[in-house]
């Protein structure tokens, strides 16, 4: 718990900058290939063997530093690892695997960590996942939480399972701001004019549009694209937004340069602990939820020690280690009862701040919360092409 609080400094999805947009551009005009049937996977799969290593690339600072739980992997199973922090930002690790994939070569790597959007669907859409042998990930589907088993981008968990996930809402300063805010209607209020920070990204800056329209991102279509895009240009030609933002809103809204922002709960969660007077609320009218997910790349040469290793994560136990370091949203929910019985262990600021995990709405969402996300617009390659133009319009006009 007591770890730096620098995590994540870079952009999380495409879109953001000019190079992030040409490298998630990187391949897209390739041949679409179809996933092999049922039949030729499980052939796939018959032929794959333990070999006793793997190769895990993920973000930084997304594993406890004393890599416990893969220490705890590797007694158990004999299966030794290569842990490798190289992923920074979404579209520049697909703009660097791409070439390489799409060239039948492995990346060197047999777990990939990639969030939900238009890069990850791009690795499904364009071959470059192997399909999961369910088979093998029976800690999945014993621990997994039913809304981590359906996700919309991956119908079935085809070809990847969560790693752990955040929610976009809005985040205040109670500072500043005296009223309880639940609405996005308040990041349009006259009110705060010159006060509001909204962020860069097509994706999460969209979804917030559509979901003041009452549209559902998920089913939206080129019309309400359109109609949120003129609603966010009224809104930023209004003088209401101050800023948009990348990943500096954090510290916007905790020095009150604006009072109120679209956020990422785990920023504001680890504010909140730093005793920063930061809220998070999820809007009334909908809030995203985004999920960082493990796959196994085309290519692999180690796949059967990959599953081995996704399915050791969802024990319970391990997942538990795993939150409590990382401080997101895990897919696993008997991790927050593993953590409550730990802190009632513990004492002084040990367990205040354990506690303060447990209870806080923003790593352990309500039922009510989760009945308000909704993840992003599933593009296909030339609707991205649309989809972007019309909300870059906005932020980077």
């Amino acid at each position: 718990m007591s770890r730096p609080r620098t995590r994540r400094d870079a952009f999380r999805i495409a879109g953001l900058s000019a190079a992030a947009l040409a490298l998630a551009a990187c391949g897209v005009q390739g041949q679409k290939v179809v996933p092999p049937k049922p039949d030729a996977m499980k052939d796939f799969w018959a032929k794959q063997k333990k070999n006793g290593k793997l190769v895990f690339a993920n973000w930084p600072e997304y594993m406890p530093e004393d890599r416990k739980p893969l220490k705890d992997f590797q007694q158990a199973t004999g299966t030794s690892f290569e842990y490798k922090e190289v992923i920074d930002e979404n579209a520049s690790f697909y703009g660097k695997s791409e070439p390489v994939l799409r060239a039948g070569q492995p990346l060197g790597y047999d777990i990939v960590v990639m969030t939900n959007g238009i890069q990850l669907a791009h690795m499904i859409e364009l071959g470059y996942c192997v399909p999961l042998d369910h088979s093998q990930l029976p800690n999945f589907a014993a621990n997994a939480g039913a809304k981590y088993q359906q996700r919309g981008y991956d119908p079935g968990n085809t070809y990847t399972v969560p790693y752990t996930s955040g929610i976009t809402g809005i985040a205040y300063n109670t500072k500043y701001v005296k009223d309880d805010i639940t609405s996005i209607k308040a990041l349009f209020d006259p009110k705060y004019k010159g006060r509001v920070g909204m962020m860069r990204d097509a994706q999460e800056i969209a979804n917030f549009a559509m979901f003041s329209m009452g549209v559902d991102p998920e089913k939206s279509t080129q019309a309400d694209w359109d109609k949120a895009g003129e609603l966010l240009k009224k809104q930023r030609d209004s003088g209401q937004v101050r800023k948009y933002y990348d990943q500096d809103y954090i510290d916007a809204v905790a020095r009150g340069d604006v009072w109120l922002t679209m956020a990422w709960s785990g920023d504001v969660f680890q504010r909140q602990l730093a005793g920063e007077p930061v809220r998070f609320v999820v809007p009334d009218e909908g809030g995203t939820i985004w999920t960082d997910n493990m796959l196994i790349p085309k290519g692999a040469a180690n796949p059967v020690d990959a599953l081995a290793l996704m399915n050791f994560l969802y024990d319970p136990k391990v997942a538990a280690e795993v939150e409590e370091y990382i401080q997101y949203v895990s897919p696993v929910p008997a991790v927050r009862d593993l953590l409550k019985e730990k802190a009632a262990g513990l004492s002084g600021e040990d367990q205040k701040a354990l506690q303060a995990l447990v209870d806080s709405p923003l790593l352990f969402p309500s039922e009510a919360d989760y009945a308000k996300l909704r993840g992003y617009t599933p593009l296909d390659r030339n609707q991205e092409q649309v989809f972007n133009r019309v909300f870059h319009a906005v932020t980077q006009a």
